[in-house]
């Protein structure tokens, strides 16, 4: 571990804004895994938690994994990922999280965990991060950094993977603004609103990334891109999905918070799921390789 330059210091207090809010809340709307992310129905059939499920074996799937391995992973929320990694896997990993909620969630999850492998929760960001691991995942995390950490990030990833090493990325995408026209999208100011609204109430601090982000800093790092899809309809089911669990959980909700958060989360939810359904918002799982 080392600390980075103080430009480089991690924005502990924006995502704990949102993460610290109460475990409670959003365990109203979560599946039981705190799996924060968007779900991958691979059935029609699919529970939210089984979708879930579906979308951690599809990372760490395209990670090549092999017993005795370490995965970092960067953003790890409430652990379902480095939990299905040891469990399946059998490799060492170690979370990163700027939540202190979260980092005492994963703790404790690692405890009850039956393995002999190393299982490790850093309440630290990947700018103090620096030791060699052979895998790399991180989802939905990426949008949380300021666009001129985006380079930084992946440069990062590559000195710390060996040759052969992967890194699975996956992230919410939007369109540069003048893009808007060529794909059908009107630019209205009620998206504009929204998208502000994000910005300010939701998710302080971050930048969502265009693809052109992903590719170009990503090679110029170092790395090829083996695969790419996306998931946009699996976001817009996962979105409503929440919102629904919310909905029917609202008087719960207003204990653990507040009717404030309740209809700020309602709206975020909604919102979120109408920009994926119009193609205003993408969701795309990167894996890159280094050598």
């Amino acid at each position: 571990m080392k600390s980075g330059p103080t430009d480089m210091q991690p924005h502990f207090e924006e995502v704990q804004a949102h993460y610290d809010l109460s475990d409670e809340f959003f365990g109203l709307f979560q599946d039981p895994s705190r799996t924060y992310s968007c779900a991958y129905f691979e059935r029609e059939d699919m529970t939210l938690a089984e979708a879930q499920l579906a979308k951690i074996d599809l990372a760490l799937g395209k990670l090549d994994l092999a017993p005795g391995m370490t995965l970092l992973d960067v953003g790890c929320g409430w652990g379902s990922v480095m939990q299905r990694a040891v469990e399946r896997y059998d490799v060492n990993v170690i979370g990163l999280t700027l939540s202190n909620n979260q980092y005492r969630y994963c703790k404790e999850l690692f405890a009850r965990l039956n393995t002999e492998r190393t299982t490790r929760v850093e309440l630290h960001g990947w700018e103090e991060f620096d030791e060699p691991v052979d895998r790399i995942i991180s989802i939905e995390a990426f949008e949380a950094f300021p666009k001129e950490r985006y380079g930084a990030f992946f440069e990062t990833c590559y000195r710390l993977l060996p040759d052969g090493g992967r890194l699975v990325l996956q992230t919410i995408m939007g369109h540069p603004l003048k893009r808007w026209p060529d794909l059908g999208i009107p630019i209205v100011m009620s998206d504009l609103k929204f998208m502000r609204f994000i910005a300010k109430e939701i998710f302080p601090g971050g930048s969502i990334p265009c693809d052109e982000d992903i590719i170009g800093l990503s090679a110029a790092a170092g790395f090829s891109m083996q695969h790419f899809e996306t998931l946009n309809p699996h976001y817009v089911r996962t979105l409503q999905t929440w919102a629904k669990n919310l909905e029917a959980a609202h008087d719960e909700a207003v204990v653990a918070t507040s009717e404030e958060v309740y209809q700020r989360y309602m709206k975020y939810l909604t919102g979120c799921a109408d920009f994926f359904q119009r193609g205003i918002s993408e969701l795309g799982q990167f894996t890159l390789t280094k050598g």
